[in-house]
């Protein structure tokens, strides 16, 4: 059973997929969670707050699923490979982690402003971290980097570049997907829908094992 605070960041999240944060009231959120308002305002002092707790928890969330598609067992050109689709995946169907990968952020997104200045520390510590601010897109591209480094048990610095290009091919997808196909009739084609991407994919793995290539045929072979 979901806590008070992550039953209100499910219901803010759920209430992003009609409305635009602007028109999210907190009421609302308080009663589609099935706590009081004064509980919301306890765990987030205020709607601000909320907003920076919600894209706190996708930016986890995002690193927490890198450290569980590195964990299968595969070979590192396939892993990295496993996490760059997965990455493209996830941005299609989750527009704030869209938004965090690509510093875009819509008018229908609650983009993280920063804490008020001289504003008393949350009695919270989930909110205190929330408050303290998100990793802006190279921030977080690091973190994943450092993360698939680690797991492919490489802290040479081609190991990580290798990592670094990986997750930059998987953001171009996610800032410009591929065009499908015009329609019949001749009309313009249209983006991706987030299922049909993967037609894509043989061509990301190609690219990958480039990059594999080109970064282990020094002598010291870091990656097998």
């Amino acid at each position: 059973m979901p806590t008070a605070r992550e039953a209100l960041l499910n219901a803010a999240h759920a209430a992003l997929v009609g409305l635009p944060w602007s028109a999210v009231r907190m009421v609302d959120v308080a009663s589609a969670a099935g706590v009081s308002r004064q509980t919301l305002y306890n765990e987030f002092g205020s709607k601000e707050g909320m907003a920076r707790a919600l894209v706190r928890r996708e930016a986890d969330a995002y690193l927490q699923g890198v450290d569980r598609v590195l964990a299968a067992p595969a070979p590192p050109r396939r892993s990295l490979a496993a996490v760059a689709e997965w990455t493209v995946s996830e941005a299609f169907t989750r527009p704030v982690l869209r938004a965090l990968l690509t510093g875009c952020w819509g008018e229908r997104l609650p983009a993280p402003r920063p804490a008020r200045a001289g504003a008393r520390a949350s009695a919270v510590p989930a909110q205190r971290r929330a408050d303290a601010g998100v990793p802006s897109p190279a921030d977080l591209l690091g973190l994943a980097r450092d993360r698939a480094a680690t797991a492919l048990h490489g802290d040479e610095g081609d190991v990580r570049r290798s990592c670094e290009a990986v997750l930059r091919l998987a953001l171009s997808y996610v800032v410009a997907p591929a065009p499908i196909a015009a329609p019949p009739g001749g009309a313009d084609g249209q983006w991706e829908e987030p299922e049909s991407w993967s037609p894509t994919t043989p061509t990301m793995t190609s690219v990958i094992d480039t990059i594999f290539s080109v970064d282990t045929m020094s002598p010291r072979k870091i990656i097998p």
